[in-house]
């Protein structure tokens, strides 16, 4: 479904909508969930949680969003944190260099280019301004954290730009408090903020966005000797390989090269069969490993799960092996031994990441779960994710049909997310509920008076069955379990 039609929907329907949008100076990059997109987002991170912490018995943390400046200046966020940016020489107007140079020569810039390699292609491809067409000055970088001062004094602190760090700060306590045993897992889900200098296209790039990361720390001369299931090496992941996307093993990928050891091999595969559960069409899913600048400096491999939509691939989970880059850095900036003890010999643990998009991915979802089925727009959400489970439908305003209906709303509202509609033709409350993903509608008629049944659609099939009231709740449960 094409993106502009899933943006006015979800505008529309109450998933999600500009932040300050009556105001004239409302700054781009800021969202706000409404009641649909919220209940969406909580039930995706409800299979998050099932699927991947529970089921690697990875802890998750809560931890702090300002942090201070010398978190970042040993992360490498206050140096390295930055986009190109250039300014005209005339208007003043300040674009993002790689997408301009992009949407002038038709392709993709490679990612960490100097500033002088960025203006000899400005220069070599004659770009000026695309506002009032004048030359541009020389480009500079521009650092995306979000500044703030804290107390009377101002001390200097930053907005974090990632929810990793706080787990590697906090690796060192909740490694003896939890008696952790590596390789061991630890997870946050929280907000995290980039000043991005064009955000762009609602929820898939924005200046204030969700995050789930995934940090799993492991003694890297121990990595061979991490267990794989017959399951899991026999499971198969789509890699983009030589510009083509195979389906291969993870037995085939780790004795080809592909990936390097099991221990990532484990995750992709648990990741793949989590976004399985999430509505996703896998046929439009791929591993891409990067290369040349494309991954971070500290990242000896790097590996990105994206998803095809019509604004072409989207990444939406970064996989990367960190290395002992983050708790060098921070023993070394803090003045604090961040080892343990493993076997009578001291180690600094190394980490491997997902790095989860949590906002572009439940936009994902929502364009591969919209389609048009003759004359009706339908979200085929899954049953599990859907952010409203069942519709309960009076045929007529009467009194005696509707407080049927409210009776059976009361019955129901505890274990499922339920809408109540009374007005307008039945049709047109089927429409609207099925464009919002609704699984079941309940129908009360006139014959519910008489035998105490109701009917229950499908919304897919639109096929439907009468049900005695007091095994209502059995078969629902039977639908959604």
């Amino acid at each position: 479904m094409d993106y502009e039609i899933v943006n006015k929907l979800a505008l529309e329907r109450g998933f999600y909508a500009q932040s300050c949008e009556i105001y004239g100076d409302s700054q781009a990059g800021f969202w706000d969930y409404g009641p649909l997109g919220l209940s969406l987002r909580n039930k995706y991170l409800d299979i998050w949680r099932k699927e991947i912490l529970h089921r690697c018995e990875i802890l998750e943390i809560d931890g702090a969003i300002v942090m201070t400046k010398n978190v970042f200046k040993s992360s490498g966020h206050l140096d390295n944190f930055v986009d190109p940016i250039v300014k005209c020489m005339k208007c003043k107007s300040i674009f993002r260099v790689d997408q301009l140079i992009e949407k002038k020569i038709k392709k993709k810039v490679i990612e960490g280019l100097s500033n002088s390699e960025f203006d000899k292609l400005i220069k070599e491809n004659d770009i000026t301004c695309n506002s009032c067409n004048s030359k541009l000055n020389k480009c500079e970088k521009f650092n995306m954290m979000f500044k703030i001062g804290i107390g009377p004094t101002y001390n200097e602190s930053y907005l974090r730009p990632e929810t990793c760090q706080s787990i590697f700060l906090n690796f060192p306590r909740l490694y003896k408090t939890m008696r952790l045993k590596l390789p061991t897992g630890i997870a946050q889900i929280g907000k995290s903020f980039r000043n991005e200098i064009s955000p762009r296209q609602s929820f898939l790039r924005l200046r204030e966005f969700y995050q789930a990361e995934i940090e799993i720390f492991f003694n890297p001369k121990k990595i061979d000797e991490f267990n794989l299931s017959d399951n899991l090496l026999n499971y198969s992941i789509p890699i983009q390989v030589d510009n083509n996307i195979k389906n291969i093993k993870i037995s085939d990928a780790l004795s080809d090269g592909i990936i390097p050891n099991k221990l990532i091999g484990s995750y992709l595969v648990i990741l793949h069969q989590f976004y399985s559960k999430t509505g996703l069409n896998m046929n439009e899913c791929r591993f891409r490993i990067l290369e040349n600048n494309e991954p971070a400096f500290y990242a000896s491999f790097s590996i990105d799960f994206e998803v095809k939509t019509s604004l072409g691939w989207i990444e939406l989970v970064a996989c990367n092996n960190r290395t002992d880059y983050d708790l060098k850095t921070h023993s070394k900036g803090s003045n604090t031994s961040i080892t343990i003890n493993e076997d009578n010999e001291k180690i600094i643990p190394h980490i491997f990441e997902l790095s989860m998009g949590i906002d572009r991915s439940i936009y994902s979802i929502m364009e591969h779960s919209l389609i048009n089925d003759g004359e009706r727009r339908v979200m085929k959400f899954n049953d599990k994710i859907a952010p409203i489970q069942i519709g309960i439908f009076p045929l007529m305003n009467k009194e005696e049909i509707s407080k049927i209906g409210l009776e059976i709303k009361e019955l129901l509202k505890i274990d499922f997310n339920i809408i109540y509609d009374k007005s307008g033709s039945i049709g047109r409350r089927y429409r609207r509920v099925d464009e919002i993903g609704v699984p079941i509608s309940i129908t009360i008629d006139y014959q519910t008076i008489e035998d105490n049944t109701v009917t229950i659609r499908d919304r897919d099939s639109m096929k439907q069955i009468r049900v005695k009231i007091d095994k209502l709740k059995d078969e629902l449960n039977r639908k959604f379990s």
